[in-house]
C-alpha cells in the first residue's frame, strides 16, 4: 500500500512536467534577416541589412512566455547595395568587423503583450552588451517548410543608439544619424 502511495505521489508530480515540453528553432538563413535604417547626412535614410543570422529559440510550448532567444548576427554579412559604403561599415571606420565580428542578442524575458509579445534581452555590438527591447509581432504559424520541418515567423522592431555602442564614434549625427532603427525578420525551424 505504501509503495501505491509512493508510486502515485511521483507520478502525481511528474504529470506537470511531462507537459512543460520545450523546442528548439533555429533560423533559416535564406528567409532571416535584420534590416537597419539611419538617417544619413540629415537628410534621408540609408537602409541596409544583416543576411546571416545564426542562433536559437528555446520554446516552451506550454507557456511563451518561458521561452528563450539566443540569436548571432554575422557583422560582415552588411549589404547596403553599395560595395564601396559596405567596406567602410566593415573597416575600423565604424562596426571593425575584423575585431567584432559577431553581434549577439541574448533575451532575459519574455512577455505577453497584446497579440504579441515583448522581448527584453541584451545585445552586445561592437563588443559593448546594453539592454535591448524587442517588440515582435508573432508567432505566425507553424506551418510545413520545404525541409519538411514545422516553420514559424517572427516579426520585432527596436531602436538603438550607435553611439553607446561605440559605433563610429567620430562622426557627428549630423553626418551619421545617432538612432538606427532595426527591423528582424525570422523564419525558424523546429529541430
Amino acid at each position: 500500500m505504501k509503495r501505491l502511495a509512493l508510486l502515485t505521489g511521483i507520478l502525481t508530480l511528474a504529470g506537470p512536467l511531462a507537459l512543460a515540453q520545450t523546442s528548439t528553432w533555429v533560423p533559416d538563413k535564406a528567409h532571416s534577416e535584420v534590416d537597419f535604417s539611419i538617417l544619413h547626412m540629415s537628410l534621408s535614410r540609408v537602409n541596409g541589412r544583416f543576411g546571416n543570422i545564426g542562433g536559437a529559440i528555446t520554446w516552451d510550448e506550454g507557456d511563451i512566455t518561458k521561452s528563450t532567444v539566443n540569436v548571432t548576427i554575422d557583422v560582415t554579412s552588411i549589404d547596403t547595395g553599395v560595395s564601396g559604403r559596405d567596406n567602410d561599415l566593415k573597416s575600423a571606420n565604424v562596426f571593425d568587423a575584423a575585431q567584432f565580428p559577431t553581434a549577439t542578442f541574448v533575451s532575459t524575458s519574455v512577455a505577453k503583450n497584446g497579440s504579441g509579445l515583448t522581448v527584453n534581452g541584451n545585445l552586445t555590438l561592437h563588443g559593448v552588451t546594453k539592454p535591448a527591447t524587442l517588440a515582435v509581432e508573432g508567432p505566425t504559424g507553424p506551418v510545413p517548410g520545404m525541409d519538411h520541418k514545422p516553420h514559424a515567423g517572427f516579426s520585432a522592431t527596436t531602436t538603438i543608439t550607435r553611439t553607446a555602442f561605440g559605433i563610429a564614434p567620430k562622426y557627428p549625427a549630423a553626418m551619421i544619424g545617432d538612432d538606427v532603427k532595426l527591423t528582424i525578420e525570422l523564419d525558424v525551424a523546429k529541430q
